[in-house]
């Protein structure tokens, strides 16, 4: 799934190539929305909350997208071949004189009124990547549930919006934190958000995803690197799925920068 830098790149292209312009062609090939079509429409804005992606229109209206593990948006210039995939996994096109938004395997596609955007992503902590981010809030909505590992909490979005198992691996690896410990035994939870918040501003600029600071070194210090040496101690990285049944997700760290703590110790 896109981390949620990856996903707030993506609304910027889209909004630079469809906000302020009137569609001269759209189609939204999904069953509930078949019917819908919003060419003549003035496109406002595109913004991102979290992994999920807003197209409000100028009739009052809002696209609701996400892209989930396969979804993917591209925007080529009018008339150019769209090569992003097969037609038929095309979900949403949008195009004016200029430019042509497609979507490609969006398993989310709805449409909600602009002034309802609440039902559909009010459900989300701050916004790592927002205007209103507030670590503050962040901070409580992890503390809320103390016994919970931090590996869990971090990748719940109601506490906060953005990271994803990349970000996850990395940020716990910097901060010398074990994904299984448990919220209330984590040394710092400050730090940790505001290492999530550096990370996902040093990135959200650029495809490339950098959280080393130095590509000759290697992109990153744990992440999906199973069995390979730390690039800090040497010592074997390793990796495992855990979470709710259902909802595992692949964690990796390095067993001596990131001893696992528990409440009683030092």
């Amino acid at each position: 799934m896109p981390e949620g830098d990856t996903v707030w790149l993506a609304c910027q292209q889209l909004d630079k190539a469809l906000a302020g312009r009137v569609l001269t062609r759209c189609e939204l090939r999904v069953p509930q929305l078949a019917t819908t079509d919003f060419t003549g429409v003035e496109v406002l804005k595109v913004a991102s909350r979290g992994k999920h992606q807003l197209t409000r229109f100028a009739n009052g209206w809002t696209l609701h997208t996400h892209l989930r593990m396969d979804g993917g948006w591209r925007v080529y210039p009018t008339g150019k071949k769209w090569t992003g995939g097969p037609a038929w996994q095309i979900r949403v096109l949008m195009v004016n004189a200029e430019a042509a938004a497609v979507g490609y395997r969006l398993p989310v596609t709805e449409m909600v009124r602009t002034d309802a955007e609440d039902t559909v992503v009010g459900h989300i902590g701050p916004d790592l990547l927002g205007d209103d981010w507030d670590a503050d809030e962040a901070l409580r909505r992890l503390r809320a549930d103390p016994a919970r590992t931090v590996g869990e909490a971090l990748l719940d979005q109601r506490n906060l919006a953005g990271i994803g198992t990349l970000y996850r691996a990395e940020i716990l690896f910097l901060q010398g934190v074990n994904p299984r410990t448990p919220v209330e035994a984590v040394p710092s939870l400050e730090r940790v958000v505001a290492r999530a918040k550096q990370l996902l501003e040093a990135n959200k600029n650029t495809h490339d995803q950098i959280t080393t600071g130095n590509r000759r070194l290697g992109a990153h210090w744990v992440f999906e690197r199973p069995g390979q040496d730390c690039r800090r101690c040497g010592t074997r990285i390793l990796t495992e799925e855990f979470g709710p049944v259902g909802v595992e997700r692949r964690s990796y760290w390095c067993p001596h920068c990131q001893p696992l703590r528990t409440v009683d110790a030092p």
